[in-house]
C-alpha cells in the first residue's frame, strides 16, 4: 500500500523520470513560468524600442511572441534532446537572456532593426557548438575570474538602461508624446509620475524579495509589475490600442525580420556566446548539485551547450533574440529539490501557448516603460553582483584585482567616451589604404569595441589572466 502510494506521491516530484499527479505538477510549473516570463519578454521590448527609437519599424509584439515560443522550444530541447546528444537532459528553463541586452540595443540602434542581431546569432550559435565540442580546452581560458569580470561588466552596462526606463525613456519627448501623439504628459521623459511609479514598483520587488515567502517571493518581479501597472492606469499612462487590433492566434513565420551579417555585430555577440556557453556550465552544475546532489556528467555538459548553440541558430531564423539558461529557475530547483521532467515540460508548454497568442504579447506591450524600469532594476543589479560574487570567490589578490579592475576600467571607459577611437581608426584606415568608406570602418570598430563595455572587458580579462604570473599556491600544512 505504502509502496504504491510512493509512485503517485510527492516523492515522484524529486525524480527526473517521476510521475507526479497533475495537481502536483501545475503549481510548480506555474512557479517556474512566473520566474521566467518577465525575463523572456523584457529584453525583446528593450531591443525593439532601441531600434524603433532610432527610426526603425520592428514589430515589438511579434518579437515578444518569438521570444516566448522559442524559449519554450529551447527548454524542450534541453529536456528531451539528450537522447540524440543535443540537450542536457537536466531540469532547466531556457529564455531570452539579459546578458545580451546592452550589446543588442547598441546594434539595434545602429542598424534600426534586428536583422544584424539575428545574423550574428547564427555565428554565435556555431561558436557555442564548438565550445560544447571542445569544452575542456576552452574552459581553461575562461576561469571564474574572467567569467566574473565579464558578468560584472554586463551588469554595469545595464544600469543606464534601467535608469532611462525608470524615467520613461529619453525618446519620449514632450513634442512626441503630447503634441504629436496627444497622450498624457505623464509619459514624458523624467516626469514625476514616471519616477513615482518606477520607485514604487522597485520598492515592491525589493520588499517581496526580502520579506516575501513562497510564491510571493518567487514572483516578486511579476507582482511588482502588476502593482506598477495598476498605478500607471490611474495616471492614464496605459494605451490599449495595440491590444484591440491584435489577433488571437499566430504561427511563427521564418525570416519575419530578415537576416543580415555584419562584422560589427558578429564579433561582440560571438564573444558573448562564448562567455555564456561557459557560464551555462555553472547553471548546469548548480542545477544538478542543488536538485540532484551530484555534478553534471561530461555528456550532459557537452549536449547542453551544443543544444544551446543549435536552438539559437534555429530561433534566429524566426526572430527570437539570444537565449540562455535561466539562473532564477536554477535557484527554484535548488530550493525546492523538484526535478521531475514533467514539471518543466508543462512550464515550457505554457510559455509556448502564450507565445502563439498575439493578444498576450500585445497586452505586455501596454506596460509603460517606467514600470519595466522599476521591475528590472533589481535584476540588473543582481547580474552585476553575481559577477562580484564570482570575483570574490576567486580571492581578491593583487593579481585578481588587476585583471578584473583594469578590464572593467578599459571596457567602461571606452564605452563612455564617445569618439575616443575615431582618430586611431582613421590612421589605421589611411595606413591600410582601405576601399570601404571611413565612416563605415569607424562604425564597425565603434560598434564592436565601444558600444558596450563587454567586448573589451572580455578581451583584456582573457589576456591579463594569461600573461600575469599566477598567485603562488598556499603551502600545505
Amino acid at each position: 500500500m505504502g509502496k504504491s502510494k510512493d509512485k503517485t506521491g510527492s516523492d515522484e516530484l524529486f525524480r527526473w523520470d517521476g510521475n507526479p499527479t497533475p495537481g502536483q505538477i501545475a503549481p510548480l510549473a506555474i512557479q517556474h513560468v512566473l520566474a521566467a516570463v518577465v525575463g523572456c519578454v523584457t529584453p525583446a521590448i528593450l531591443v525593439a524600442n532601441a531600434a524603433n527609437n532610432a527610426g526603425g519599424s520592428v514589430d515589438t509584439g511579434l518579437l515578444i511572441q518569438m521570444s516566448l515560443v522559442f524559449a519554450a522550444l529551447s527548454t524542450l530541447l534541453q529536456l528531451y534532446g539528450n537522447k540524440i546528444h543535443i540537450g542536457s537532459g537536466l531540469p532547466v528553463i531556457i529564455g531570452v537572456s539579459f546578458a545580451y541586452v546592452p550589446t543588442m540595443t547598441a546594434i539595434a540602434s545602429q542598424a534600426k532593426g534586428v536583422d544584424t542581431i539575428l545574423g550574428a546569432m547564427v555565428i554565435g550559435g556555431i561558436v557555442a557548438i564548438l565550445v560544447g565540442l571542445f569544452i575542456k580546452q576552452i574552459r581553461k581560458v575562461f576561469p571564474p575570474l574572467v567569467i566574473g569580470t565579464v558578468i560584472f561588466a554586463i551588469g554595469l552596462s545595464l544600469y543606464k538602461t534601467a535608469i532611462n526606463y525608470m524615467a520613461g525613456n529619453a525618446a519620449n519627448t514632450y513634442e512626441l508624446i503630447v503634441e504629436q501623439q496627444g497622450k498624457t504628459a505623464a509619459l514624458v521623459y523624467g516626469s514625476w509620475q514616471n519616477w513615482l511609479i518606477s520607485i514604487i514598483t522597485l520598492a515592491i520587488v525589493i520588499g517581496l524579495n526580502h520579506y516575501g515567502k513562497g510564491l510571493f517571493k518567487l514572483a516578486s518581479i511579476l507582482i511588482g509589475l502588476l502593482c506598477g501597472y495598476v498605478l500607471a492606469l490611474c495616471f492614464g499612462m496605459v494605451d490599449f490600442s495595440a491590444l484591440h487590433s491584435a489577433g488571437w492566434f499566430q504561427i511563427p513565420k521564418p525570416m519575419a525580420f530578415g537576416m543580415s551579417f555584419d562584422v560589427s555585430a558578429i564579433i561582440p555577440l560571438a564573444l558573448l556566446f562564448l562567455v555564456n556557453s561557459i557560464q551555462a556550465m555553472g547553471d548546469f552544475s548548480a542545477t544538478t548539485s542543488g536538485g540532484m546532489d551530484r555534478l553534471p556528467t561530461d555528456q550532459e555538459l557537452n549536449g547542453g551547450i551544443i543544444g544551446y548553440g543549435i536552438s539559437n541558430i534555429v530561433s534566429a531564423c524566426f526572430g527570437c533574440p539570444p537565449t540562455a539558461t535561466y539562473s532564477q529557475n536554477v535557484g527554484i530547483v535548488g530550493s525546492t529539490k523538484v526535478v521531475a521532467r514533467k514539471v518543466f515540460s508543462l512550464s515550457a508548454f505554457i510559455l509556448l501557448i502564450a507565445g502563439l497568442i498575439p493578444k498576450f504579447s500585445a497586452l505586455l506591450r501596454t506596460i509603460p516603460q517606467c514600470v519595466l524600469g522599476g521591475a528590472v532594476a533589481s535584476v540588473f543589479a543582481g547580474i552585476a553582483m553575481t559577477g562580484i560574487k564570482l570575483l570574490v570567490s576567486e580571492g581578491m589578490s593583487t593579481r585578481n584585482t588587476t585583471v578584473a579592475g583594469l578590464s572593467i576600467a578599459i571596457g567602461m571607459g571606452v564605452s563612455l567616451s564617445n569618439g575616443c577611437l575615431n582618430q586611431m581608426t582613421s590612421t589605421i584606415y589611411d595606413g591600410l589604404g582601405m576601399t570601404m568608406g571611413l565612416e563605415n570602418f569607424q562604425s564597425i570598430i565603434n560598434n564592436t569595441f565601444a558600444s558596450s563595455p563587454v567586448v573589451l572587458a572580455t578581451i583584456f580579462a582573457v589576456i591579463l589572466n594569461l600573461v600575469l604570473p599566477k598567485d603562488p599556491k598556499p603551502e600545505a600544512k
